[in-house]
């Protein structure tokens, strides 16, 4: 989890100091740079949420196959 804040911290950083330098005028290689640390900060947002979310409840593997047993016994009763 530290890692990703701290790759997230880097890339927003980059993203604004990107943002100044085509404020001054278009650079076709800034904005591709651009796009593609866009891309990688969803995915490490994607990544950090996944990660949040299986500290908090559990691996999602697990909770499917509790939720779909849970279901075959509440259809059985």
């Amino acid at each position: 989890m530290e890692q990703i804040h701290t790759e997230l911290d880097r890339a927003t950083e980059r993203r604004s100091e990107l943002w100044h330098l085509l404020s001054n005028g278009h650079d076709a290689t800034l904005s591709d740079e651009l796009h593609e640390l866009e891309g990688r900060i969803g995915r490490l947002w994607d990544e950090h949420r996944s990660l949040k979310a299986q500290q908090r409840f559990g691996d999602r593997d697990e909770i499917i196959k509790r939720a779909r047993h849970e279901e075959r016994l509440a259809r059985a009763a």
